[in-house]
């Protein structure tokens, strides 16, 4: 028996410029992996000795290419991948808002039966909530697809711009390895061992365990069975309405029927407990060398979580170990703005989106895409991604690979004067439209209110009659707000508090 993962089946994207790490199952004791280039050449071969099953290769690190093969031999065994290409590879990780689907998005059904390009590919990791045998196989099952007409339509929105755009401008193969699931916790990513390192990590796998102590998979599974069955008639007594109005939506359907019976139990089985999507998904993905991670989550835990800057760094640190690579770049997506119909200003957006940031700052090679201008009033799931993924792609070409790209202006620091307080900025900003700046400044008291700011060369300068002697200041302090300050690139300016 000779197997390579999924992940090196033909059509594969190979990670460029590090060494290549093919892996697999085979019950022999040495496996040889070769991998030859589109005229025949070969560019690396080695031999590894197996280990309780499985095999882990290592190649010599190489340049973009296309129409590669890749071959492993074990014995008599031989497995062949063709049509490999060598490139850039990044997972594409998070819940709904990264899960979007092209087929969903802005633009998609347009582009959809029209795409071509073979130098973009992609792998989706089948959404499996508990490791076994039989969940695993669906995982085996799993296969490279270039984007090509009819493909890629189940696709993550915000990863095929970001390649899209990303291809263009590098001019080699991009491999994008979706990874994701609506509504989960950053904790749901991360191992056991990232989780009992801090104290917040291990809140969260204490407080699970004590919901369901006892409850085995079996007692689980029953009381999903019985939660799905609910989701279905709940859908069947929906169906006449939408017949009658295909625009008709989610609250206005549950004002007539009643809730949507959406929360799966809690338990060993399912898929919003902590470390259990590692286990069951990034875990089959491990080790793969990557060129980076995109992420796109946070929304979960705005309510769960004073220190998600905490679980964020341990998670990425978590993603370095297990990926193998300490330099592993970490390209991250701060929240939009975003409000419920008829909610109350929570707070709790523009804290994460601020722990977001510290989590930047205090990670190397990590980086921020600001969306304050993309968020939709009441739509959790905004569908227009081209904007997310390209921003994404800026961020990728200027800390991974050097190139100029915009950049989010950002406040550097503050200074009292004569009453006033003064912002230095990254960049200048500029207005757009009519409304509140929302800046807000405050004394050694600590109370914020509302600030003018006059604009002046890279700065902001804040003043209110009610702060006589201002020495804090913040900026977009709200779940949900136009935002008015862009940059001359058109960014928006980044959310701060000094």
């Amino acid at each position: 028996m000779l197997k390579l993962s999924p992940l090196f089946s033909s059509g594969a994207v190979l990670c460029r410029r590090k060494v290549i790490r093919v892996f697999g199952q085979t019950d022999s004791p040495y496996v040889t992996v070769r991998l030859v280039g589109p005229h025949g050449q070969l560019l690396a071969e080695n031999e590894c000795p197996a280990k309780d099953g499985r095999f882990e290769a290592l190649l010599a690190p190489q340049e973009a290419a296309l129409r590669c093969v890749l071959t492993a031999q074990a014995g008599r065994e031989t497995v062949i991948s063709e049509n490999i290409a060598v490139g850039e590879v990044y997972l594409a990780g998070g819940q709904s808002n990264m899960e979007l689907e092209l087929q969903n998005a802005d633009e998609g059904q347009a582009l959809i039966p029209a795409h071509q390009n073979d130098q973009v590919r992609y792998f989706n990791v089948p959404k499996i909530a508990v490791p076994g045998d039989e969940n695993d196989s669906r995982f085996e099952n799993a296969r490279w697809l270039p984007v090509a007409p009819g493909t890629a339509k189940d696709m993550s929105a915000v990863a095929y711009f970001f390649a899209m755009k990303l291809e263009k401008r590098l001019q080699v193969p991009v491999g994008i390895i979706d990874c994701y699931w609506g509504g989960t916790s950053v904790t749901c990513w991360m191992d056991r061992e990232a989780l009992l390192e801090t104290k917040e990590g291990k809140r969260y796998w204490d407080e699970y365990e004590r919901l369901y102590k006892g409850k085995t998979l079996e007692q689980y599974l029953a009381e999903e069975a019985e939660v799905f069955a609910a989701q279905r008639a709940w859908d069947e007594a929906a169906a006449p309405y939408r017949a009658e109005n295909p625009a008709i939506s989610g609250p206005e359907l549950e004002q007539l029927i009643g809730p949507f019976p959406w929360k799966l139990p809690d338990g060993p089985g399912c898929p919003y407990r902590p470390a259990g999507l590692y286990e069951s998904m990034t875990a089959h993905v491990a080790p793969l060398q990557l060129s980076g991670v995109i992420y796109y989550q946070g929304e979960e835990d705005t309510w769960r979580t004073q220190k998600y800057d905490v679980l964020l760094i341990s998670f990425i640190r978590m993603l370095r170990r297990v990926f193998r690579d300490e330099g592993l770049p970490f390209l991250n997506v701060q929240l939009p703005m975003w409000i419920a119909k008829d909610a109350a200003d929570s707070f709790q957006w523009p804290a994460l989106r601020l722990a977001q940031q510290r989590a930047r700052d205090l990670t190397r090679k990590s980086s921020l895409v600001c969306l304050l201008d993309q968020g939709e009033f009441d739509n959790i799931h905004p569908t227009a991604k081209r904007v997310v993924g390209e921003r994404l792609c800026d961020e990728a070409l200027r800390v991974i690979y050097h190139e100029d790209a915009p950049a989010a202006p950002q406040a550097l620091y503050a200074c009292p004067d004569h009453g006033r307080l003064t912002v230095c900025l990254s960049a200048p900003v500029y207005v757009r439209g009519e409304g509140s700046l929302l800046m807000e400044i405050a004394g050694q008291d600590g109370v914020f209110a509302p600030a003018d700011a006059e604009i002046s060369d890279g700065r902001l300068i804040l003043s209110s009659p009610s702060v006589p002697f201002p020495v804090h200041a913040r900026y977009a302090w709200t779940d949900y707000a136009p935002v008015h300050l862009f940059s001359a690139e058109g960014l928006p300016l980044m959310p701060f508090v000094l």
